[in-house]
């Protein structure tokens, strides 16, 4: 039977893994178990055994002061958007095809969020909005493995993400095409939500790519300012 240590564990798990999916915890960002200890006011160890199974399921990694977001290299945002475009579009023609009333009024309402959101200027509340609309339709796919697998690879994606949606052009490129997707869902039309769908992963798989050579690029120039200065 779990005691109250693991279910601390859960909590703390659920907690930071919904930070993370929103971007909350930036990449600059150091996650300090006692320190979230502190916060939740319990003891060390159920924080630290959340932040390992988020660095066991490939979210953090470890750094010489506490743990940081996962950051990706070109060769990882391209190997992961490979495996995206095999299973996203195939689980989302099935869920347009299962959909109930119940996820399809959830996925208008985050839609609408969306749209408001990046209109405002709202990155935080876009940021949300996009991930309620994830997790809407991905209600809506019956093979439980499949969606949490998705749903793992594209948190993947968060240290990057906030910089796709930092920028206005892009931004409405993504909404215009996240629009596509929820108006063939609502039309339960497989076919078009999978071609819909893989056209989405192609798209954000080149702003991805941009904005990570962007800052990338950023980064080297920092370097030798630094070394100067020393």
């Amino acid at each position: 039977m779990d005691g109250p240590s693991q279910n601390w564990v859960e909590t703390i798990y659920a907690d930071l893994r919904l930070k993370l999916q929103r971007s909350v915890v930036l990449p600059s960002d150091r996650l300090v178990d006692t320190e979230i200890a502190d916060s939740y006011g319990i003891s060390r160890m159920p924080a630290r055994e959340a932040l390992l199974r988020l660095v066991s399921e490939g979210y953090l990694v470890g750094t010489t002061r506490g743990f940081a977001v996962r950051e990706l290299s070109l060769t990882d945002i391209s190997g992961l958007f490979e495996v995206r475009r095999q299973l996203e579009p195939r689980a989302a023609a099935s869920a347009a095809r299962d959909m109930t009333a119940e996820v399809e009024a959830a996925l208008t309402d985050a839609i609408g969020r969306v749209e408001r959101t990046l209109n405002d200027g709202d990155i935080s509340g876009l940021l949300a909005a996009n991930v309620d609309f994830r997790n809407s339709w991905l209600r809506a796919v019956t093979n439980p493995h499949m969606a949490a697998t998705i749903s793992r690879f594209m948190d993947y994606f968060q240290s990057v993400r906030l910089g796709t949606f930092a920028d206005s052009s892009v931004a409405a490129r993504y909404i215009d095409g996240l629009s596509a997707i929820h108006k063939a869902f609502l039309a339960h039309d497989p076919l078009d939500v999978h071609d819909r769908m893989t056209l989405f992963m192609f798209a954000a798989e080149e702003a991805y790519l941009s904005v990570r050579r962007r800052q990338l690029q950023e980064a080297e120039a920092i370097r030798p300012a630094r070394r100067r200065r020393k």
